[in-house]
Order: structure tokens, then sequence, then C-alpha cells
């Protein structure tokens, strides 16, 4: 039988990563939606604005202005009559919570497969060691 000679146990970080990746995955989870959350209200508060407001009118104003020309580029106006950010922060932004946890968890899993596949395959001895395994050598015989 052949005796594996590197029995040793593996490292400690090879043994935390596991717990250091799902670690890293729950603040990727949790910070940035919670950070957006305490910033929410404050973003509203200053998006209700009426300085807010009309710089929106009357970016819609140029907009409709700029469609009646005719040339190479058509803008279109803008059919909202609140800022975009105001809109999505306050019908959409669950969804983007939950946008941003589907997509964060799929590049993250890809990303933790990948660190996992390289640390564990340096960690460990090679199924082919290659100074046991030379051609001619009767160091099979032995054992």
């Amino acid at each position: 039988m052949c005796k594996e000679k590197n029995s040793k146990p593996r490292s400690f970080m090879l043994q935390s990563l596991p717990v250091c990746l799902f670690v890293g995955w729950v603040l990727l989870m949790v910070l940035p939606p919670f950070a957006l959350w305490m910033l929410r209200s404050s973003w509203l508060d200053d998006l209700d604005s009426p300085n807010v407001q009309a710089e929106w009118n009357e970016f819609r104003d140029d907009m409709k202005k700029q469609s009646d020309r005719s040339g190479p580029v058509q803008h279109k106006i803008p059919k909202s009559s609140e800022p975009p950010l105001r809109v999505w922060l306050r019908d959409y932004f669950w969804l983007a919570v939950a946008a941003w946890g589907v997509l964060g968890s799929a590049l993250y899993g890809f990303f933790s497969i990948a660190v996992v596949g390289v640390t564990r395959a340096a960690g460990l001895p090679s199924a082919f060691p290659l100074s046991e395994n030379k051609v001619g050598s009767d160091s099979h015989i032995d054992k």
C-alpha cells in the first residue's frame, strides 16, 4: 500500500476559508442595503425641495425644445413629472435590494468557488507525485 507522505493537517487558512467566505457574503448582503436604507430618508427629503423639482422641470422643458428640432439626434421628453432618483428611492427601493441580493450572491458564489478551488488545489498533495512515480523506478515494489 502506498503511504501518503503529506499526512499533516491542513493549514488554518484552508480550514477557516469557508467561514471567512460566508462572513464576507453576509457583509456584502447586509452592509450596502443597510447603508442605502439609512441614507434613503435624507435623500428623499433633499429631493423633495422645490429647487430639485424646478431643475427637473427645466430639464424636461429643454428636452421638449430639443425634440422639436430636426437633426441627427432626436431627444425624448422624460415621461415622469418627478426626478428619476426620487421615483427610484420611493417606488423601486425593495426591487433594487432584491436585485442586489440575487446578483451579488451569484457573483460572490462564483468568486467563492474559484477561491476555494485554487486554495484547495494548492493545499492538497498531488494525486501523482513525481518522486514516487518515475518510469523504471522500483519504489512501488518495496511498499
